[in-house]
């Protein structure tokens, strides 16, 4: 049986994280003992990135994913082989899988805890599948209606999709997958459909990789799912002033222009859980295949919007300096 979160030793509590409104370390920890019971059953099993800023948010932090050493033996961990082959060995990542794990990933100055897209032991089978919309600015026209238009395809694909805040720019969409597709098939039917809302939409949307080549246009980040990528947890709270947390919303509230990719933070989650509950809670009873909606995507696209598609969203060092679709 595991020992409560409050076993967990905070170090210097009093540490300000976040300047601009003086939230600290025992704050943040606090915030995530609280938040435990509804974020843990989201990401439990899945390998944890920690983003670590040690000196506050206002100076440069860094990313660890290994867990090797200086870490409690009650610390549950997942060893995953390293695809570089140059490099070769294993990466130890931590599992966050009860609320003493959350509190000590925080205690290590880890604001964000990034997570995969797929559980272990089951690794090579992602159970979500996420779009992230990437708006040129903060408060980008139009964002709403972007994030309706990867609903609505989803929909007519016939996958009802969930949705949160990014804590940061924009909102990402998910859906909750079957374990009948791997990888391959995840990052494939994302980015295809990545494809469908360029083609349809080529004004408000773009699926290129470099910046200077997206024209204003919002990004659709499939990137989220290929094998070892990573995507801010639900309920995680982002190192931007004022602590934003990436929490669910509804679709209304979308549509109605209610809530900002900012509009939760850690002052305000408790009052928020208190309204709403979980608002993620029947994700996990609500999975689908990819088969049949990736059949269908087939339908819609031509080999040429899968070459497009392919070419745009590859990291490259260089602007590919080509015309948007549609002009």
């Amino acid at each position: 049986m595991h020992e409560p979160a409050e076993s967990v030793a905070v170090t210097h509590p009093e540490k300000v994280l976040f300047p601009d409104s003086g939230i600290t370390k025992g704050d943040l920890c606090g915030y995530y003992a609280d938040l435990a019971p509804v974020m843990l059953p989201h990401v439990r099993q899945r390998p944890v990135t920690m983003e670590r800023y040690p000196a506050g948010i206002d100076k440069k932090g860094f990313i660890q994913k290994d867990v090797s050493k200086g870490f409690p033996a009650w610390l549950e961990r997942v060893e995953v082989a390293r695809r570089d082959e140059k490099t070769g060995g294993a990466v130890h990542y931590p599992l966050a899988n009860d609320a003493r794990s959350l509190v000590w990933l925080a205690n290590q100055n880890s604001v964000t805890p990034h997570v995969w897209t797929a559980r272990a032991p089951h690794l090579d089978h992602a159970d979500l599948c996420v779009f992230d919309l990437d708006p040129p600015e903060e408060g980008t026209a139009h964002l709403a209606d972007a994030a309706l238009c990867v609903r609505d395809l989803l929909s007519e694909l016939g996958l009802p999709s969930f949705v949160k805040t990014s804590g940061s720019k924009g909102f990402h969409i998910v859906v909750a997958l079957e374990p009948d597709s791997d990888f391959g098939d995840v990052f494939r039917f994302s980015r295809g459909a990545g494809a469908v809302l360029v083609k349809r939409r080529p004004d408000l949307f773009t699926q290129e990789f470099i910046k200077s080549d997206r024209g204003g246009r919002i990004f659709v980040d499939t990137g989220r799912n290929a094998p070892g990528a990573t995507f801010a947890a639900v309920y995680a709270v982002r190192a931007k002033p004022g602590a934003p947390v990436s929490a669910p919303c509804t679709w209304d509230e979308i549509a109605s222009g209610a809530v900002s990719p900012r509009a939760f933070t850690l002052k305000t989650m408790a009052e928020r859980l208190a309204a709403t509950g979980d608002l993620w809670s029947a994700m996990l009873d609500a999975r689908h295949s990819l088969r049949q909606p990736l059949a269908l995507l087939h339908q819609l696209l031509t080999p040429e919007d899968w070459k497009e598609a392919d070419a745009a969203s590859t990291r490259r060092p260089v602007s590919r300096k080509r015309p948007r679709r549609g002009d």
